[in-house]
């Protein structure tokens, strides 16, 4: 028996080939809204909605997301379930479409064997049934009366297994006449007209899964029709169908759907269950782990982990908790040492100052009295009384550092307006500019910049800063500049002297920090002048930065709260001036693209001096509530430009004296 061709591939029991979308169905709409583009472009009424849509939809699922990315566990748990869910599925596809196969398989073969007899059967009735009427009462000629005979029986055997269909190929016969059905099937609707087209042209059987419907209210089920062209007893052709009822298959095929998504649904919960317990096993050791390590960072030192049992686990926590011990004891050593140093600073400074009151008397005595020595002996007594002047102030600074280390420093926080503490500071510091041949210039004064700080300590940083400028000036002119923005005050302090190299910005504010560690400290202050003044701004809750470029000069930054206790979120100074070099070539080179013309940086003859970059015309401070410079966030201050290879030429043919003024201002920041 051969099969038809018409039959579905899918051989799904009573499914239907679906019906192909038409080119103008089903996503022609979306397409033309692609290929518009009106929910998506910029500018048009449908491109905010999206926007609004896409913001409104993705707000309630930030905080979804948060949890997902700091959630370990859940990320596994969800990873496991998703891949149980693909494997179960996976399973389940394939054993469905191996029980249905073999269901269908052997349905097949049954009805393929049962169709044969009977065909063989009608077929020899037909043969052997006389013209005359016989035994049976069916007149001869009467072919209808006969195929109505042969359905009845074909079918009697079959006890609702299967229905039996006799259709005429007479086209002079009429559906009513010619049709006979078993069963209450409907014939004309339960035999696929495809299969008719097949059965007709050939003599062999053709099947072709389908529905069987009813005359009755009995609901359609699928079913295998399998067709056979045959010879009544007239000689005349007809089409003899079995119809074998699927409903029996179809009901286990549920079963085992239905079984299979239970115990799939199942697993998949219990692999979760699974991965969840053995996740949480390692979890919640490594987050306390973690909180007990954010308790030691906040200080408290004595927190540890709680080991239970043998395994890896307890070996980490074992681990982690000698570990912090071993820095508990550290630090604490560690704190002794630095208490036993400040210890030893504060005494020793407080015990030098009796014995140095006594020699400075004597000093002064013997300074008053130079005039009747020789000239060595007078000497030595200007070079004794600048020596005990610089002791002193060590002194004072060593015993002002112990105050911060100890944390005893208190800050006098009233209003102010720092335009007065910038007066009094270039007031002091004019004889040494007017010695080194340096002009300082004030901007930004033409309004109050008021914050609320300690006088006396800012009035220090700001001193430090104003006569280490003029001594490292090398004669050019010094910008003292002072902003307002938001809630911040800055007071930059510019130089154009020998400036910075490379990593020096981030060394310039440890103590006795030298340029050149090689070179004794004979000259300037007393190398802790910016400790103290960094300390200082960290006391007001400020910040105190440094920039330079080697050869271009320097700027410190000093940003202070307008407000005590008042955060810092930025500074109204740019920690990089205007006028650096940087700056300066990227303002060439956007006048270049502006014109057209390519920028280029003329070359410096060998031995010349380049020009010394001008300062900064006075511009109004920034008014009140503007937008502070995203350039001005906290950081150490330490971009410095490299020195280029022309500075570097510049700087060897300039001489050896020149560099060695330069070494000793230099060494002393």
């Amino acid at each position: 028996m051969s099969k038809g061709s018409a039959a579905p591939e899918s051989r799904d029991p009573g499914g239907r080939a679906g019906r192909a979308a038409g080119p103008g169905r089903g996503g022609s709409r979306s397409g033309r809204l692609r290929r518009g583009g009106r929910l998506l472009q910029d500018g048009t009424p449908g491109g905010r909605v999206f926007r609004i849509v896409a913001r409104l939809v993705r707000r309630p699922l930030l905080p979804a997301v948060r949890l997902w990315r700091r959630n370990i566990q859940l990320r596994v748990v969800a990873g496991t379930l998703l891949m149980s869910l693909g494997v179960v599925l996976l399973l389940g596809l394939v054993v469905i479409g191996q029980v249905r196969n073999g269901l269908l398989d052997t349905k097949e073969k049954a009805a393929q064997i049962q169709a044969a007899g009977g065909f063989s059967a009608a077929q020899d009735r037909a043969a052997t049934t006389p013209s005359a009427p016989g035994q049976d009462g069916v007149r001869a000629g009467s072919s209808v009366n006969w195929r109505s005979t042969v359905v009845e029986q074909l079918a009697s055997g079959g006890q609702s297994a299967f229905n039996v269909v006799a259709l005429s190929l007479d086209s002079g016969d009429t559906a009513s006449r010619g049709a006979r059905a078993s069963g209450e099937v409907d014939p004309t609707r339960s035999v696929p007209g495809d299969l008719r087209h097949l059965v007709a042209q050939g003599n062999v059987p053709y099947q072709k899964f389908g529905r069987i419907h009813y005359t009755s209210d009995k609901p359609s089920e699928p079913g295998l029709v399998i067709g056979k062209r045959l010879n009544d007893a007239e000689g005349k052709q007809y089409e003899l169908y079995y119809l074998f009822p699927l409903s029996q298959e179809e009901d286990s095929l549920t079963l085992v759907k239905t079984t299979l998504a239970t115990a799939g649904l199942f697993v998949v919960v219990l692999l979760g269950a699974i991965a969840w317990f053995v996740v949480r096993q390692v979890v919640t050791p490594v987050r306390m782990a973690a909180g007990i390590a954010e308790r030691l960072s906040a200080g408290r030192l004595q927190e540890r982990m709680k080991v239970t049992g043998e395994d890896d686990i307890a070996r980490l926590g074992e681990a982690f908790n000698k570990m912090a011990s071993n820095l508990q004891l550290k630090i604490q050593q560690l704190e002794e040492l630095s208490r036993m140093q400040r210890r030893f600073v504060s005494d020793v400074s407080h015990e030098l100052r009796t014995p140095l009151t006594t020699v400075r008397m004597a000093a002064d005595v013997i300074h008053e009295a130079r005039v009747d020595f020789d000239p060595v002996t007078a000497r030595s007594a200007e070079l004794l009384g600048d020596q005990l002047d610089r002791f002193e102030s060590l002194l004072s600074d060593l015993l002002e550092i112990s105050r911060f280390d100890a944390g005893a420093a208190a800050l006098e926080a009233e209003p102010i307006d720092l335009r007065q503490v910038v007066r009094r500071v270039i007031g002091g510091a004019e004889p040494l500019a007017e010695r080194k041949g340096t002009r300082i210039v004030v901007v930004g004064d033409e309004q109050p910049v008021i914050a609320e700080a300690d006088a006396r300590r800012v009035e220090r940083v700001l001193r430090n800063l104003v006569v280490n400028a003029v001594e490292h000036g090398e004669g050019h002119d010094v910008v003292v500049k002072l902003a307002a923005a938001g809630g911040a005050v800055a007071v930059a302090v510019r130089d154009y002297g020998v400036g910075l190299k490379p990593g020096e910005a981030t060394r310039v504010f440890n103590r006795f920090w030298r340029a050149d560690p090689a070179r004794a400290r004979t000259t300037g202050g007393t190398g802790l002048g910016l400790s103290i003044a960094v300390e200082d701004a960290r006391l007001h809750g400020g910040w105190l930065q440094a920039w330079g470029e080697a050869g271009g000069g320097s700027q410190f930054r000093l940003t202070l709260p307008r407000t005590a206790d008042e955060p810092l979120r930025g500074s109204p100074i740019p920690l990089e001036p205007e006028d650096s070099r940087r700056n300066r070539e990227q303002a060439a080179a956007g006048r270049a693209q502006e014109t057209g013309r390519t920028a280029s940086v003329p070359a410096q003859p060998a031995g010349e001096r380049p020009p010394l970059s001008p300062v900064p015309p006075r511009i109004p401070a920034p008014p009140r509530g503007a937008a502070v410079d995203p350039a001005a966030l906290p950081g150490s201050g330490a971009r410095v430009v490299a020195r280029t290879t022309a500075d570097a030429e510049q700087t060897r043919s300039t001489g050896t004296a020149g560099n060695a003024e330069r070494e000793d201002h230099t060494g002393e920041r």
